[in-house]
């Protein structure tokens, strides 16, 4: 809630096991047999598609202690290098195996780290990139960037390349929490980061920032997310660290004792959202604040925010394309997985074959739910019949997940008018559970998922 503590009926759900719903059905229903059918997909986007690139660099220069993300550290630029060159690889088999598209409208890198690659491999990469797949006029070129090992001349790289949008995962400014996650990056080395990365063009500018890390309390994340906007970045996301060892060996140097207890964390969550909010900027969706002139503040506000594996966007292209290991994708017939150890995908690209080792089609059953959990997801409110009918289906086809929700309103997680479920302010937090009242794939892998808050 932002203005209470959770009840004991929202404490049992808050702490249940569930997906962040980027995707409907999730990464965990991939299916190593599909894969082979996926290269059909490939093959057919068609002229009107326009599309939507995901790079992932599998590479850090430092280890932070809570990461989650499919990484390592490169002790010598050599096995960076030589990822490089299987990746400029990855992107010919890839563009000489696409279909006819409408060019591309967004091109991510995620990672890792993408400045773990050198100045002049990221440069001739997107180069490459913006060869292989045609950017559209206006198109966004982000990259997810460590500022504590930012170069100057990666700064200067990037905005001689075209980026324009840079998300820094600043987590916390408060020293003591930075030791103990092995993240050491002073408040003025990003402001320093922040202002370069301006001068050089890079117009649009995320934060990410943390809740839940070892050392971490309301008053220091209420004081990190308070500096965060003093260099007004246009977006900022809040994110709960998981804390799962027993999957990220590293986080074993976090102890359990310095961890927040959940309602500790909410909040911890609450501190910064106040922090946010008082600087005027606008809630969108689940963990992700925009000053009120972004474009995703518009998207909100006009019914046509979407949510990919990126988080909230404002892209609405229908094709996602996946570069690099573990990256996955999106085609209209349905998801695409690349080979998570790096071994084994840049084995693939050497035999001349697309990396992709899982995949997913989905129905017209998978696609109405995906649409009432995206708008539950995005707009907290979501008409089912309405939904329903425009995919060709009848109004009451969603009755029973309907019916679901009726045990979350009374726990003030949500409110229910018939077919129109919607979710108050209060527990925005929580919308995952009621998310989850729609997905019907849910208890197969439910332990898999990290808690709701």
């Amino acid at each position: 809630m932002t203005s209470s503590a959770l009840t004991p009926a929202q404490r049992v759900h808050a702490e249940r096991n569930l997906p962040r719903y980027t995707s409907y059905p999730t990464a965990l229903a991939f299916d190593a047999q599909q894969a082979s059918e996926a290269h059909a997909w490939i093959a057919g986007t068609n002229p009107a598609d326009k599309l939507s690139v995901y790079v992932h660099v599998p590479f850090c220069r430092r280890l932070c202690w809570y990461c989650g993300c499919h990484t390592s550290i490169a002790h010598t630029y050599e096995r960076v290098g030589t990822f490089f060159e299987t990746l400029t690889r990855e992107v010919d088999l890839v563009a000489a195996r696409l279909g006819e598209h409408d060019g591309l409208a967004h091109l991510h890198f995620g990672g890792g780290s993408p400045n773990a690659l050198s100045p002049e491999d990221f440069a001739a990469l997107v180069t490459q990139l913006k060869a292989a797949f045609r950017p559209r006029p206006g198109a966004e070129i982000a990259a997810e960037l460590d500022p504590g090992m930012l170069s100057e001349a990666f700064v200067d790289a990037a905005g001689d390349v075209g980026v324009n949008r840079v998300s820094l995962g600043v987590q916390t400014f408060d020293p003591t929490v930075q030791a103990l996650v092995n993240r050491i990056q002073p408040y003025d080395h990003v402001a320093r980061a922040t202002e370069r990365l301006r001068k050089v063009g890079v117009a649009g500018l995320n934060f990410d920032l943390m809740y839940g890390l070892p050392g971490q309390n309301p008053e220091n994340v209420y004081e990190s997310a308070r500096l965060a906007v003093q260099l007004r970045p246009d977006r900022v996301a809040v994110f709960g660290y998981a804390h799962v060892p027993w999957m990220k060996k590293h986080q074993t140097m976090i102890r359990e004792a310095d961890l927040a207890d959940l309602d500790g964390r909410w909040a911890q969550a609450e501190a910064a959202d106040a922090a946010l909010v008082e600087a005027g900027y606008v809630r969108i969706g689940l963990d992700h604040y925009a000053l009120p002139e972004d474009a995703i503040s518009r998207a909100l506000a006009e019914g046509r925010l979407r949510r990919n594996f990126q988080g909230y966007t404002d892209d609405p292209a229908p094709v996602l394309v996946p570069i690099g290991p573990s990256s996955i994708g999106q085609f209209r017939e349905g998801f695409v997985g690349n080979h998570v150890p790096t071994d084994q995908w840049s084995a693939a690209v050497a035999r001349g074959e697309l990396p992709l080792n899982r995949a997913l089609a989905v129905d017209d059953e998978d696609r109405v739910r995906a649409a009432v959990i995206e708008r539950l997801m995005c707009d907290m409110r979501v008409d089912v019949a309405a939904i329903c009918r425009d995919h060709g289906f009848a109004e009451n086809h969603l009755a029973e997940s309907l019916a679901a929700t009726d045990a979350l309103q009374l726990a003030g997680l949500c409110e229910r008018n018939g077919a129109v479920v919607s979710i108050p302010e209060p527990a925005r937090r929580l919308m995952r559970v009621v998310a989850a009242a729609f997905d019907a794939r849910l208890p197969q892998a439910a332990t898999r998922h990290a808690k709701a808050v």
